[in-house]
């Protein structure tokens, strides 16, 4: 597994270029990492449904309430 994030800086998304991280920190309520995690599992099924064909999921597609918050993606390993 790799990590990769970049700062809110505002720049346009073209200019965005990520970084590999060394560490991630979640801060987050116990009704929020239960959503991640339900999220999490449903991405691995999901994977494992699709094969090489899977490419990316965005948390707040499909939990609206999360829309407001820093963008969480799930992609397929390389």
């Amino acid at each position: 597994m790799k990590l990769y994030g970049y700062a809110d800086e505002g720049k346009p998304p073209e200019e965005v270029v990520p970084l590999t991280l060394a560490e991630v920190t979640l801060c987050a309520t116990p009704k929020e990492l239960q959503a991640l995690s339900r999220f999490l599992a449903a991405c691995a099924d999901e994977m494992l449904r699709m094969g090489a064909s899977y490419d990316h999921v965005h948390f707040s597609d499909r939990h609206k309430e999360f829309r407001s918050s820093p963008h969480f993606v799930v992609a397929a390993a390389e």
